[in-house]
């Protein structure tokens, strides 16, 4: 599969919660530059997609290949092909985040020590069931 900024955005805007369906229980993901909630029956019909986009990234992302790398270098796949912008990098991680596939290595008050400002990010596909994510899951 290939990674798009297209499908991404599609995805991304299906997980959330449509006009009159109970948003009483969602999924939150933290992002570098929101927050959003996620419909959980969604995010679970969409996760083998984002699993495979997730591992479209470079190989220094994974838990398993290079324990995790900046967001600033997510915007190219693995075969060094610019697929997105920085938004639609925000978007696939924060996907990656709420499925378990994805982790923010560090809390946002330490990013400013990292170049460029940016934090960095791990992914688990293929070696780790879940990540301890930070995601929040409301009841």
């Amino acid at each position: 599969m290939m990674i798009s900024a297209e499908r991404v955005e599609s995805i991304f805007a299906d997980c959330f919660f449509k006009d009159g369906e109970d948003s009483s229980s969602y999924v939150e993901a933290r992002g570098v530059t929101f927050t959003a909630g996620f419909q959980p029956g969604r995010l679970k019909e969409h996760e083998a997609e984002i699993v495979a986009m997730l591992e479209e990234l470079p190989n220094r992302f994974r838990a398993s290949g290079g324990g995790g790398w900046s967001f600033l270098n997510a915007c190219n796949d693995r075969h060094g092909n610019q697929w997105g912008e920085h938004q639609d990098v925000e978007r696939l991680f924060m996907l990656g985040i709420a499925t378990g596939k994805a982790k923010c290595q560090m809390p946002k008050e330490m990013w400013a020590s990292l170049p460029g400002g940016m934090p960095y990010y791990v992914i688990y596909v293929g070696e780790a069931e879940d990540a301890d994510d930070g995601s929040i899951a409301v009841q």
